[in-house]
């Protein structure tokens, strides 16, 4: 049962295998590392945000606050409603 050339083939079988993983992992880490130079090389600069206090005022107005809590609440109340049955 102890072959000596069937351990050596196993032997020959890992080295290979992790020969091949550890090439492939050296190649994927060189590759992704150029990818983030070549876009942080290229990569457009962002653009200043401006401080307008214009831009911090709520897109609704209060009369649509309304209108929403309104439905909000009519949808609550017939959830509830249906549910005790």
């Amino acid at each position: 049962m102890q072959d000596p050339g069937l351990l050596q083939d196993g032997l020959e079988l890992m080295t290979l295998g992790m020969g091949f993983v550890f090439v492939f992992l050296t190649v994927l880490v060189i590759s992704v590392t150029l990818m983030s130079r070549l876009i942080g090389r290229y990569q457009p600069v962002p653009a200043a945000l401006s401080t307008d206090k214009n831009m911090h005022k709520p897109a609704a107005t209060s009369s649509q606050d309304d209108e929403v809590m309104a439905v909000i609440s009519a949808a609550v109340h017939r959830y509830r409603t249906t549910r005790r049955s």
